[in-house]
């Protein structure tokens, strides 16, 4: 496991695009929203807070859903299992691997928002760049997930909007939850991320971790955990 997840990042450390996705677009993006908010603190900053964790399960999906396509279509998974090695052995190496490039990701962009635009929250930073490192997870896991599914790069890409876009517009991003259609909340309440945004908004208003933060993040990791099964159950599928 730990080879094929060195072997993944040494990959990812060459592939400089990839790389300024992940370090330069969310930090260009959540710049952007800071301007356009300019003046509107309570506002931009709850948009700083929620985007964190926004962010990681977007890039993540897309990062690891293009990665473990190629290792199909190239055969390079065929010949993985092959190996000794189990198909949660390469669950765990893309988690691993991913996971610290989520958890860089996650550390540049607080840094940015902490340091830079005065990102003002009261409960400890580090809460912060635990649920941005879960949520990057969530997106390993339906990145993995969702290459089962396609055969090609733009297939893999077109899963994206009918795994993330739906959590996006319901997770209370764009507004209060509580705003919703009454039919709406229901559908949101079976979305991770709407727990994960939560999590984030429980450490902008409480200082101390609260039971509801924790029961969140809980939430969202059984989550992770439930898709990270149903993707190892396509490993032994064939490439296109």
């Amino acid at each position: 496991m730990l080879a094929t997840a060195i072997r993944l990042l040494t990959q990812l450390r060459h592939d400089h695009r990839s790389l300024a996705l992940v370090a330069v677009l969310p930090v260009v993006l959540i710049s952007i929203a800071y301007a356009l908010f300019d003046g509107a603190e309570p506002l931009v900053d709850r948009l700083q807070l929620d985007m964190m964790g926004v962010f990681p399960l977007i890039l993540m999906c897309l990062l690891t859903s293009v990665a473990m396509l190629r290792e199909r279509t190239s055969g390079t998974l065929e010949r993985l299992m092959t190996t000794p090695i189990t198909p949660w052995g390469l669950i765990g190496a893309y988690a691993l691997a991913f996971g610290l490039l989520a958890a860089a990701q996650v550390a540049i962009l607080s840094a940015w928002c902490f340091w830079a635009l005065d990102l003002d929250i009261a409960g400890p930073v580090l809460a912060v760049l635990l649920v941005g490192v879960v949520n990057a997870l969530m997106g390993v896991a339906l990145g993995l997930f969702a290459s089962a599914f396609a055969r090609t790069e733009f297939q893999a890409i077109q899963m994206f909007p009918v795994l993330v876009i739906p959590q996006i517009l319901l997770c209370g991003l764009f507004g209060r939850r509580e705003d919703m259609a009454g039919w709406l909340q229901p559908v949101s309440d079976v979305m991770p991320l709407r727990y994960s945004v939560e999590a984030l908004e429980q450490l902008r208003d409480h200082s101390d971790l609260t039971s509801t933060y924790w029961a969140d993040l809980g939430i969202v990791a059984a989550v992770v955990v439930g898709v990270l099964v149903l993707a190892s159950l396509t490993l032994r599928r064939r490439s296109a």
